[in-house]
């Protein structure tokens, strides 16, 4: 047999095993509350909120139960008081902005009846213009045509050749020399070249260096010198030193085209030509009166619309309108005086104040080209041309 354990330690033993082992407080509840923690968190927050809420809830309602008849009609009173103030307000924002709404309006009103007027103003100094149909007939065209060298007759009664002149000689010397210059710059050189040179024989004659000093104010002088010499030496020649008065006869002269040939017949044999220079090119295009672009198919459209015994006339009226109003690059539209019959009415300047400054030589109180113009021209309020070196 073994030995005996200490009296009692048995049975302690025995009551050890039986008995539930209880949880530490500390480490248990610990662990749980860590767990839980997160859960309370969440579900704390709301509560709260619906405690306070419903406290107040509940204390507005026992404080209305405990309210007597009279508070509870001065409370309504300063309800309604509080609600018409917020319906007036926002009625007063309303016509506030009502109000401001018909002054936008009246003051768009105004600007649109100023602007209206300003156009209307504008659209009245405008003159009228009654373009030509597309197809129009060749009779229209006819009538048209002639109504416009009418017009331009009143205007410019004193047309003429704006080259100074006294024989033939001199009038088909000045217009080969006109070429690539104006009117001016030959009129203010050929008194010189005259005065030296006065007849074909002298000029035929003369040292083309001393010729082309003279001429270099009218540019390519040397051409020119080449040119008029060689006409001198022609009418010396084959024309007893005389100007020839037929076309055939002309057209062979050097330098000497349809062109300088019908300045020559119209102004100094009185033979009907049509001037076929850049100025009636332009203006007999822009008045629709023919689309050719080719000098000859000009003159020949245009000779047909007109008596042939206008045709001198009519291109002194286009050439002078050309100089003075219906510029290549800024016509005075304004200022037309054929305005309604144009269908190009619009190309140029309207306005008829902008207009007349826009206006050249006679038109628009200048000095004209010509150094001797006629006494028609002075009469009309025309000027002459300063002599070369003057101004």
């Amino acid at each position: 047999m073994g030995e005996q354990a200490p009296d009692g330690t048995e049975e302690q033993a025995k009551a050890a095993k039986s008995k539930p082992v209880k949880a530490v407080p500390g480490a248990a509840s610990g662990a749980a509350s860590a767990t839980a923690g997160g859960k309370d968190a969440k579900n704390t927050a709301p509560r709260t909120a619906k405690k306070v809420t419903s406290a107040k809830v509940t204390s507005a309602k026992t404080a209305a139960k405990k309210m007597t008849p009279a508070k509870k009609a001065a409370a309504k009173a300063v309800a309604k008081t509080d609600d018409e103030k917020a319906v007036g307000k926002t009625a007063a924002k309303k016509s506030v902005g009502k109000t401001g709404s018909k002054k936008a309006v009246g003051t768009a009103g105004s600007k649109k009846a100023a602007s209206d007027e300003a156009s209307a103003g504008k659209a009245a100094s405008v003159r009228p213009v009654a373009a030509p149909p597309r197809n129009e007939s060749h009779t229209a065209l006819v009538r048209r045509a002639r109504r416009i060298n009418r017009e331009l007759a009143e205007v410019y009664p004193y047309a003429h050749p704006e080259l100074d002149f006294e024989n033939p000689f001199q009038l088909i010397v000045a217009t080969v020399l006109s070429a690539q210059t104006t009117d001016l710059r030959v009129n203010q050189t050929t008194p010189a070249l005259f005065a030296r040179y006065p007849t074909p024989e002298d000029l035929a004659e003369a040292d083309p260096e001393a010729v082309e000093e003279i001429l270099r104010p009218t540019g390519f002088f040397r051409a020119k010198t080449k040119s008029v010499i060689g006409l001198s030496k022609a009418l010396r020649d084959d024309f007893g030193g005389e100007v020839p008065g037929r076309l055939e006869d002309l057209v062979k002269l050097p330098g000497v085209g349809r062109k300088t040939a019908f300045v020559v017949l119209g102004n100094a044999f009185g033979r009907p030509g049509i001037t076929v220079d850049t100025h009636f090119q332009r203006l007999v295009r822009r008045w629709r009166w023919t689309a050719e672009t080719e000098p000859d198919k000009i003159e020949k459209a245009v000779g047909s619309l007109f008596p042939k015994s206008d045709w001198t006339m009519l291109s002194h009226h286009v050439i002078f309108h050309g100089r003075r109003i219906c510029h290549a690059r800024k016509p005075a539209c304004g200022a037309c005086p054929i305005a309604p019959l144009c269908p190009a009415y619009g190309e140029g300047e309207t306005d008829p104040e902008k207009a007349k400054k826009l206006l050249k030589y006679e038109k628009g109180g200048f000095p004209g080209q010509r150094l001797n113009p006629p006494q028609a021209y002075l009469d009309a309020g025309g000027r002459p041309a300063p002599p070369l070196g003057a101004g």
